[in-house]
This record gives structure tokens, sequence and C-alpha cells, in this order.
């Protein structure tokens, strides 16, 4: 994607709410991983690789046996950066951008990711330049998706960068979550930015013991922690949040995407979709979606198909395939709540949100795949809000974000789904991964009100 799409987009979104003369200060939250390469004089080297470009999925491999062999990679990264880089990380796309197009890897001078980008751009690309004064900066919690970042000791790993890419491109200047990146050119104090699930979860006011979980195109499982996590096994990514502290987090590919799709076979809109499954028993009659239909970035499978399974007369039914595919795609997320109990992170609550979560079916079948009850935020751009929260801060100059006003939420329960669950488990890994596998990376295009434009 050309980034100066997205000038364009915040150019015009600026103008339908009036302009700027109101605003004191603006700070960014968007999507993480997303590689923007710049040249010496500042210029765009190539159109962005976003996150969800799996491309670089053999070059997530070789980085992880470089680091320590196969079997011991995945423990050498977690020590490192407190993540294993997938497909998903920037650190993957230098070096497939090293190995496919070696001679825009040869002109990159500096290497950002999109907050960053856009503030600066915000600021006037100071200097016509990426170094020096009025020089682009950044967040941990988006340093932290970048696969050259370390949490837990707050500093770039520039040998693991240097490895992945031959060569040290200038980075953005790491801020503190409260620390100013400068101002606009219409005068705005501008914010250090963050990452779109570290918005989100100052979005929602998330403290320690809240675990959110985002149905957007893609789905994230995440948490504010005190402690950072070390996973080697590449589920739970170690990242930063937005207030100094972490936030552990697990990503799937494929969410709203998986309810888009069907709604689409099926020949009805969402609401239809959702009434259809909840039209049908629990289990969808022995019907079960395994929704990779983009690869699948937790478990890390870039070339994994999807799949349906326990196809049968009685089964084959427009209502079982409706219920299959919400609890498919709420089954991959519920793998990532586990994981995080699993590494002893405390989940005292669960929120959900992202654009599915308007769908009754999401809401009423969510609580028995997670097994608790599922506090439903009221449809809100969460990471905006949180954005929002950061620019206040930053204009108080306090130890700790303002309290703010959360939007209006309802708790869902209902009976435990074990056996769906079970019968899931006993399928997913059943799905081809064919390396090399050719995967078409236009956007995709979703529904109104469903997807949302921030993904992890």
């Amino acid at each position: 994607m050309d980034p100066h799409a997205w000038m364009t987009a915040l150019e015009t979104a600026i103008s339908r709410a009036g302009g700027l003369d109101d605003v004191d200060a603006i700070s960014v939250g968007a999507q993480q991983h997303g590689m923007v390469c710049l040249d010496e004089r500042g210029d765009v080297v190539r159109p962005a690789l976003l996150w969800n470009d799996t491309r670089s999925g053999t070059a997530s491999a070789q980085l992880v046996d470089e680091l320590g062999g196969p079997d011991l990679g995945g423990r050498a990264w977690a020590d490192a950066i407190g993540s294993v880089p997938v497909a998903s990380f920037t650190i993957t796309k230098l070096r497939w951008l090293l190995a496919n197009e070696p001679a825009n890897a040869a002109r990159t001078a500096t290497v950002c990711l999109p907050h960053d980008w856009i503030t600066w751009q915000l600021a006037g690309a100071p200097q016509g330049r990426a170094r020096g004064d009025g020089a682009l900066a950044t967040d941990r919690s988006e340093a932290s998706g970048t696969g050259y970042f370390s949490p837990t000791s707050g500093s770039y790993r520039l040998d693991l960068l240097r490895q992945a890419f031959g060569h040290t491109p200038d980075l953005p200047l790491l801020l503190g979550p409260a620390e100013s990146a400068g101002r606009s050119l219409s005068g705005q104090v501008l914010g250090c930015g963050s990452g779109d699930n570290a918005g989100a979860a100052l979005g929602v006011g998330a403290t320690p013991g809240d675990v959110i979980i985002s149905v957007g195109t893609s789905g994230t499982v995440f948490a504010v922690c005190d402690q950072p996590t070390n996973d080697p096994s590449g589920i739970i990514a170690g990242f930063a949040d937005a207030t100094g502290r972490f936030l552990p987090l697990v990503c799937t590919m494929n969410a709203a995407r998986v309810l888009d799709s069907t709604a689409t076979l099926l020949g009805v809109n969402l609401d239809a979709l959702s009434a259809m499954a909840l039209a049908t028993a629990p289990g969808a009659d022995g019907l079960v979606v395994v929704p990779y239909l983009e690869g699948e970035r937790t478990p890390n499978r870039p070339f994994a198909t999807g799949a349906i399974h326990g196809l049968r007369l009685s089964s084959w039914t427009p209502e079982n395939l409706a219920r299959a595919a919400f609890e498919g795609m709420l089954c991959g997320l519920a793998a990532g709540l586990d994981a995080l109990l699993a590494n002893g992170v405390r989940v005292d609550r669960v929120i959900l949100i992202g654009g599915a979560s308007r769908s009754e079916a999401v809401r009423q079948i969510a609580p028995g795949i997670f097994g608790r009850p599922v506090v439903v935020a009221e449809p809100a751009e969460h990471v905006a809000i949180g954005a929002a929260r950061q620019a206040a801060w930053i204009l108080r100059g306090t130890p700790a974000p303002p309290t703010w006003q959360t939007t209006a939420s309802r708790t869902y329960e209902s009976p435990s789904l074990d056996s769906v669950r079970a019968r899931y488990r006993e399928v997913a890994d059943l799905t081809a991964d064919i390396p090399g596998h050719s995967i078409d990376h236009k956007p995709a295009r979703n529904r109104p009100g469903l997807g949302d434009v921030s993904n992890a």
C-alpha cells in the first residue's frame, strides 16, 4: 500500500470532522508491523508491506533457525525480544525485501511503521529527511512489533536488524508513553502514538486483569500486564502497551472476514447470518469450519488453507454452516485466551470489542466458547478513543493517563461449549499447509459495520 493513501484518508477525515482549529493535541493509533522504507531524502522506496502480507512466511522461519536453530530458535528469540517473529513482523518483511528486491533494500536508509510515518507527515516531515531535528519517532507498543526491539530492556536490538537486513538503517526515536513527538504544521502537540491494540486497551480503560478480545478483520486476544511474557512457542507476542506496562498478545488473521465471506456465500446480510447461526444447536450437527482463509498467524501457518469437516446430508444446511463459521472463528480466539492463561496472565474479566462484536451471534456464542462471561463494550472506535486519551495525557503532563469516560457495556453468559472446542481441536491441524502457496494480497473488502480499520 502507498503510505500517501493513509494521509489522503486522514486529511479527508479531518475535513469531514470540521478541521483542527479546536484541537490542541493529536496522537495516532495505527496497525502494527507495516514496513515503510524511506531513502536518504525521506522518500518512500516502495509500497508498504502490511502486517497481513504472508509472503515473508519463509523469511520468518529462516530468521528463527538462524538465531538458534529449529530446536532452540524460539527460545533464543523469546529471550531476545519477548516474541518469536512470524510473517507479520517487520523484521521478516525486511528479510523478504533483501531477498526479493535487493535494489530497494539497498536504497532503504530508514525504516519506520505506519503511525511513525503519519505523525512525521503531520509535522511536515521536517528537513525533508528522516534524520536530525524533527526526526521520526515511535513508542514502545509500536516498536515491540518490529522484531528488533526488546520491550523488557526498552531498546532496539540492532544486531538482530543487521542479521536480517544486511545493514542497519536508521530507526525512529523511541519516546516514552507521555512524551511528545513535536508539533504539527498547524500547531497541535503531537503524541508519540501507539499500535492499534495498545490504543484499544487505553480506549477501554483496561488495567491488569483485563483481557481484551478484538474481533475485527483480524482477531486479537491481549492483556495489560505489569510483567513481560516470554513464550518460546511464538503463540504469544510479548508486546508493550501504551502506558509503560506490557501487552502480551495472540493474533489470528481470520476473524470478521470469515463471517463476511460466509454471508456472501449464503447470499445473506450479516444480521441474517447471525439469525441463521442462532437458529441451530451448538456444534452445528458436527459441522466444523477451520477458518484459515488467508493462511494463519496463530497458529503460525502462513500458507495454510481453510477447511470444512463433518459434511453429511443432515449437517449440510445453511444454518449449520453459519453456526460453524461463528464457532470456528471464536475457537481460534479461545485458543489465544488459553495460551495467555497457560503463561500465567491474570484474567479477571474478558472484554469483547471490534466490529464483529455488534453481531448478536458473536455475543451469545462467545461466552460458551471462551468458558466465561464476556463483557461486550458498546461499538466505538476504541483505538481512536485511546489515541485521544494519550493526546490528553501529553497535554496534562501527569504520571498516569487521565481518567476517561468509557463506553457502556453489557455482560453475556451462556453454558460452556467444551464439546465444540474439543471437536474443533480434533480437525484444526488437518488442513493443508503448503510452502510457496500463492496468496492474493489485495486488501479485503469488508462489509460496513463489521470489519475495522485497525489490525494487529
